[in-house]
């Protein structure tokens, strides 16, 4: 086989066989291909496609191009994917709650991708929490406290990496066979029996409308199925953000008063009730998901998910007793200010990218890789959409490094918000289910 012959054959139309997908999987791996070859092959897949089969093969061959885990755990080992938005810590609440329900959770996350947040990131707002655990510590992390949210080591799913980057350079980040071998390839590598997919819709998301969001629901639904993964998906609302803020230590605030009680977010417990309790169903731990939505439920009511939570932080380095004192442990910016409104009237429209944008630019986000983040920055207490606004009333706070940066994430926020002199319809938080 060579590299060439497969481009043709995709340029042409033509499907390669799975072995043929398998060795060009192998050869991002090892380097055999090159880097044009590689962008060849992205180019022919954006415009050509793969087909359901070809998609299936692709992401078990990238998911073969490096280390599978294999678990032997007396319970379902289970995880949930989000393809990203704004203000969405979901994972930071999900992992613990199906852990105190019996689940085994190996959360591989990632860092911040654009304007959306990272899982990662947030939790090294955590002063200690390691991300990045050798093979051998997350076998006995997850064996004694059921769940683990870590980055992905070297050695699971080379062949994404390598193509990922290439992608990023060669304008095909937006082919929808692509997405869906990348994200399943590291999660099936994980060694998971099931998997619940969130596919955010809106401003917010990298999928802005519901055609979009459901053609790469159905994508990732059947071509994890097809890898031998129970799988289901949520489209859920991202016209907003999910939190009231955005930025990584602020976000982390908002998870421990959801888990503690102390001021419940109803969008974050929704939703992580709706995933868990898909999770849960597909896991054998709940007889429909409407019955795992409720155990969910009893596990953050209860505390048990907030004690599990400390648990893991501590098993990472963290502080033992984060849950207790969370609000000294967590960085906190040197300037917040109020974003005043210039108008009255009912908040109709959120532009969610760009308040990740302004946030990226209070250095909570990278603007290429390698930055270094400021963990305590972002916006807190955003106002919603439907919300009665006053002229001059603070549509949220900003968090920052420096006044010169509050000023422009001020003028940033004031454009993202879309007033008007009726109440709009409130979203729908769950727009669909695919199964």
């Amino acid at each position: 086989m060579d590299a060439r012959a497969i481009i043709v054959k995709l340029r042409d139309g033509v499907q390669p066989r799975a072995e043929e997908l398998q060795w060009f999987a192998q050869g991002l791996a090892s380097g055999a291909v090159t880097d044009a070859q590689a962008g060849a092959f992205a180019m022919a897949v954006l415009l050509k496609g793969l087909g359901d089969a070809g998609r299936v093969a692709l992401t078990r061959a990238m998911r073969d191009s490096g280390h599978v885990l294999q678990w032997d755990m007396p319970g379902p080992v289970l995880d949930k994917h989000s393809t990203g938005g704004i203000g969405d810590c979901v994972s930071l609440l999900l992992a613990p709650a199906l852990a105190a329900c019996g689940a085994y959770v190996p959360m591989i996350s990632g860092r911040g991708l654009g304007h959306t947040g990272g899982t990662l990131d947030k939790l090294e707002s955590i002063p200690g929490f390691r991300t990045g655990l050798p093979e051998d510590q997350l076998r006995r992390q997850l064996k004694d406290i059921r769940c683990a949210i870590v980055s992905a080591s070297a050695e699971i799913a080379p062949a994404d990496r390598r193509l990922y980057a290439i992608r990023d350079v060669t304008g095909t980040v937006e082919s929808i066979d692509l997405i869906t071998a990348s994200i399943l390839s590291k999660k099936l590598a994980a060694g998971l029996e099931a998997l619940v997919l969130d596919v955010k819709c809106g401003s917010g998301a990298f999928m802005k409308t519901a055609a979009d969001a459901e053609a790469l629901a159905r994508a990732l639904v059947s071509t994890a199925q097809g890898a031998g993964c129970m799988t289901t998906a949520l489209i859920t609302d991202m016209s907003q953000p999910l939190a009231t803020a955005a930025g990584n230590a602020l976000e982390v605030i908002e998870v421990m008063e959801t888990l503690t009680g102390t001021s419940v977010n109803s969008a974050l417990w929704d939703i992580t009730m709706a995933l868990g309790g898909e999770a849960l169903a597909l896991g054998g731990l709940a007889a429909d998901p409407a019955d795992g939505a409720g155990r969910i439920e009893q596990a953050l009511q209860s505390g048990a998910a907030a004690e599990w939570f400390g648990r893991m932080v501590a098993a990472q380095g963290g502080p033992a007793d984060f849950v207790e004192r969370w609000p000294d442990r967590l960085p906190a910016a040197t300037v917040i200010r109020e974003v005043p409104s210039p108008d009255a009237g009912f908040v109709q429209a959120i532009d969610g990218q760009a308040l990740g944008l302004a946030v990226v630019g209070l250095g909570g986000g990278r603007q290429r890789e390698g930055d270094r983040l400021n963990l305590s920055v972002g916006l807190s207490d955003l106002a919603g959409i439907g919300e009665d606004i006053g002229s001059g009333d603070p549509l949220c706070m900003v968090h920052a490094a420096t006044e010169a940066q509050a000023e422009e994430a001020i003028r940033m926020v004031q454009s993202a918000y879309v007033l008007a002199e009726s109440a709009p319809q409130d979203p729908d938080l769950i727009m669909k289910r695919i199964a």
